[in-house]
C-alpha cells in the first residue's frame, strides 16, 4: 500500500496550471487504481489472522500497550479512507457531468485532484499520529498526501500484527513440543528414581517445567515481548524474528537431563550383571584372604625362624556397600547406584590385588623350601648320571639337607647352606678325574 509523493510543482500549487481534460482522466484512472490497492489493503488488514487473534486476546505489557495505538491506528486508517474515498467520488461525479468539461470544472477538478480538498476532523488526525498531541479542529490534506498518511500508519499497524503473529506462530507450537518431550523425559526420570529432592536432575525438570508454563503464558499476553527487530533498520513489517532465547536455554538444559537419563537408565540396565562382578570379585579376595591366612598358619608349623606378615580380615566396609548397591537396586534408587557402582568396581580390584599380594607375601617361605628341594633333588639326579650316586661323601651330605628340608620345623637358612654344601661336593666330585684302574673291566 503506497503511491509515490507529490512532485514539485505539480497542480495543486497556486501558481500550478490547470488540468486539461485527458490530464484528469489519467489521474482519475490512476487515483481509481489506487483506490482498488488500497482497499485491497485495508480488508486484507481487517482479515489478517494476527489481527484477529491480537483482538480476542488478554493482552499485558508492551504488547497491550502497542496494540491500543494499533487499534487507534486502524480506526483513523478507515476515517482517512472514507475520506478519500468521498473526494475521489466527488471528482468522478464531477467529471461524469459534461464529456468535455467546462474550464471552471476543470479548474475544481484539478483541486480536487491536487489541492487540499481532503478535510479530516482534527482528532482523526491527531489520533491516528504516532506523538499524540493536542487535537486540532481540521486537517487538510492533498489525495497523495492522505495517501502518504495512510501508507504510514498502514505500516505501523501491519509492522505490530505481522509480528505479534510472528511469534505466536513460532514459540507457543515450540513451547508445546518441548513440554511434551519433558513429560516423556519426567516419566522416564522418575523410573529410574531421578524425582525432585532425591535427585538434582529431578529438581532441575521441575524448575523446567515451571519456567517453560511461565514462557508459554507470557508469551502468549506478551508477543511483542519477544520480538526482536531487525538491525538492519528493515521497512519491511515485521522486519525482525522472534527472540528464542528463553527457549533455547530451557531446551538445551533439558537435553543435558536427557542425557543424564540416559546413563541412569544404563544403569539399571547393567546393574545386575555388575553386581553379580562385584560379588564374584569380592568374593574372590575373601577366599585368597582365606587362603593366605591358612598358608601362615602352615609357614609358621613348618618353618622356623622365619617373620610371617599378618593377614587382614575382609574389608567391611566394602561388604557393607555391596549390601548397600543391592538395596539401591531393589528400591530402584538407580541415581544413587551409579556412582556407588563405580567407586566399587575400582576399590574391589583393588582389595583382590591386596588379598593377592598378601598370599604371595605369607607363602614365600615355602616357595623358598619347595625351590631348595628342586634344586637338592636336581643335583642327585646330575650325580646319578656320573655314576657318582654312592660317593659316601655326597651320600652323607644329600641326606643331611634332605633332613632339614623334610623337617619341621624347617631352618630355612641351614637348609640352604646344606644344599650349597652338597652343590659343592657334587661340582668338585664331577670335576675331578677318575681314579687310575676305575672303569676297567
Amino acid at each position: 500500500m503506497g503511491v509515490p509523493g507529490p512532485v514539485p510543482g505539480s497542480p495543486g500549487s497556486p501558481d500550478a496550471p490547470v488540468l486539461g481534460r485527458e490530464e484528469v482522466d489519467r489521474a482519475l484512472a490512476r487515483l481509481g487504481a489506487e483506490y482498488e490497492a488500497i482497499e485491497t489493503s485495508l480488508l486484507a488488514l481487517q482479515d489478517h489472522a494476527g489481527r484477529r487473534l491480537l483482538e480476542g486476546a488478554d493482552l499485558s505489557g508492551t504488547t497491550k500497550e502497542r496494540w491500543a495505538a494499533t487499534e487507534r491506528s486502524i480506526a483513523v486508517l478507515w476515517s482517512l479512507f472514507d475520506a478519500y474515498t468521498a473526494t475521489l467520488e466527488a471528482a468522478r461525479a464531477l467529471r461524469a457531468r459534461h464529456r468535455w468539461p467546462s474550464p471552471q470544472e476543470l479548474a475544481e477538478l484539478t483541486e480536487l485532484l491536487h489541492g487540499e480538498s481532503v478535510t479530516v476532523p482534527g482528532t482523526t488526525a491527531a489520533g491516528g499520529g504516532p506523538e499524540g498531541g493536542p487535537a486540532r479542529r481540521t486537517e487538510r490534506y492533498t489525495l497523495e498526501d492522505l495517501v502518504g498518511r495512510m501508507n504510514g500508519l498502514y505500516a505501523r499497524s501491519l509492522d505490530v500484527i505481522v509480528a505479534a503473529d510472528a511469534v505466536w506462530s513460532a514459540l507457543p507450537a515450540r513451547i508445546d513440543l518441548l513440554s511434551a518431550e519433558l513429560q516423556r523425559t519426567r516419566s522416564l526420570a522418575h523410573s529410574v528414581g531421578v524425582r525432585p529432592g532425591e535427585h538434582p536432575a529431578g529438581d532441575d525438570l521441575e524448575r523446567i517445567t515451571d519456567e517453560l508454563h511461565r514462557l508459554r503464558a507470557r508469551v502468549i499476553a506478551d508477543p511483542l515481548a519477544f520480538w526482536v527487530s531487525s538491525a538492519a533498520g528493515s521497512s519491511a513489517p515485521g522486519g525482525g524474528r522472534p527472540d528464542t532465547a528463553r527457549y533455547d536455554r530451557a531446551a538445551r538444559a533439558l537435553e543435558d537431563i536427557r542425557r543424564e537419563v540416559a546413563a541412569v537408565l544404563d544403569v539399571r540396565q547393567d546393574a545386575e550383571r555388575r553386581l553379580m562382578l562385584l560379588r564374584d570379585v569380592l568374593s574372590r579376595a575373601d577366599r585368597t584372604l582365606t587362603e593366605a591366612r591358612q598358608a601362615r598358619g602352615e609357614v609358621l608349623a613348618k618353618i622356623a625362624a622365619s617373620e610371617v606378615p599378618a593377614v587382614s580380615g575382609p574389608s567391611t566396609a566394602l561388604h557393607e556397600q555391596l549390601a548397600a548397591a543391592a538395596e539401591y537396586r531393589r528400591r530402584a534408587q538407580w541415581h544413587r547406584l551409579s556412582p556407588l557402582l563405580d567407586s566399587l568396581e575400582d576399590r574391589a580390584e583393588d582389595e583382590l590385588h591386596r588379598a593377592r599380594e598378601s598370599l604371595t607375601a605369607v607363602t614365600a617361605p615355602l616357595a623358598v623350601r619347595a625351590e631348595l628341594r628342586g634344586r637338592l633333588d636336581a643335583y642327585k639326579a646330575k650325580v646319578a648320571r656320573h655314576g657318582m650316586a654312592e660317593d659316601p661323601l655326597l651320600t652323607e651330605r644329600y641326606d643331611v639337607a634332605r633332613r632339614m628340608l623334610w623337617s619341621a620345623p624347617c631352618d630355612l637358612r641351614a637348609a640352604e647352606h646344606a644344599v650349597w654344601r652338597y652343590q659343592q661336593a657334587a661340582a668338585e666330585a664331577m670335576a675331578s678325574p677318575p681314579l687310575e684302574g676305575e672303569g676297567d673291566s
